[in-house]
């Protein structure tokens, strides 16, 4: 199956960054892509943590939940759609949400990213927790492609890959893909980004999926980008080293999965 992880670098405006989005999806849909994976915060990325409450919509219905059903209608592709905010039950707070939308336009699975990043440093801090309310549920979405082939699909976001445990419970209810739209630091993502994700796809064998933000953002916020597609093995398969936005184009091939975990059944060996 042909997939494309998609990089961005996100402004305050969320009208320019849905043009950037689609005009995107639109060039891996021209190069074969069945599957799509938006970065995190693809719709947009605000001059402050606040920001985010404007342009939130309620789950089902909203402009940027329409243009990704769109996107997926016009082209028949799965699409992934990194996160938008979702209005939350707790006050002046959002989820930070990952949809999955099928062939048809329909949203086939929601995730609400579990694990807030915080981090400071002398120059850098950030909190989520200021305006998100965390998830509590791992979610899995079954799509399939258009050989008729099922793939099972671990979603998370971002800082969720810094916590294995919740990919070994995807990867106990048998998935074949891991998705990571992120928006790594630049400082987090030179040090951990590309280490962590190869763990992830190692320890679990399956692929694994990244789409970034990255860039220098209008806040002044610097992202790591270099999305990369990785196979169950832990090679790179594809990633963009270019900081700018654009496409990642890999293919996933359901016998290298099963050759993996046939070679080394380390799966079958878990003990905890």
């Amino acid at each position: 199956m042909q997939v494309a992880v998609v990089q961005m670098c996100s402004s305050p405006d969320v009208q320019a960054n849905l043009h950037a989005a689609q005009t995107l999806v639109a060039q891996a849909a021209a190069q074969g892509a069945q599957l799509v994976l938006l970065p995190e915060y693809f719709c947009g990325m605000g001059h402050g943590d606040r920001d985010k409450l404007a342009w939130c919509e309620d789950f089902g219905q909203g402009q940027i939940q329409d243009a990704l059903a769109q996107w997926a209608r016009q082209h028949q592709l799965w699409l992934i759609a990194g996160t938008i905010p979702l209005r939350a039950p707790q006050p002046e707070h959002v989820f930070n949400t990952s949809l999955v939308f099928s062939p048809e336009g329909m949203c086939a699975a929601r995730y609400d990213k579990i694990h807030l990043f915080r981090f400071s440093t002398g120059s850098e801090r950030y909190d989520e927790s200021a305006v998100i309310q965390p998830g509590s549920t791992p979610v899995l979405a079954d799509i399939t492609d258009r050989s008729g082939q099922r793939w099972r699909v671990g979603l998370s976001v971002c800082y969720d890959l810094r916590f294995p445990e919740l990919y070994r419970q995807h990867a106990r209810a048998g998935a074949d893909i891991l998705v990571v739209p992120s928006a790594f630091t630049f400082t987090t993502g030179q040090a951990h980004w590309e280490v962590l994700l190869r763990a992830r796809a190692i320890e679990n064998q399956s692929f694994v999926l990244a789409a970034a933000q990255g860039g220098k953002h209008d806040n002044g916020r610097r992202t790591w980008g270099h999305s990369m597609a990785i196979s169950p093995w832990g090679e790179v398969l594809q990633q963009r080293t270019d900081p700018t936005p654009g496409v990642v184009l890999a293919e996933l091939d359901r016998n290298l999965l099963t050759q993996v975990r046939s070679q080394l059944p380390a799966l079958e060996h878990r003990v905890l």
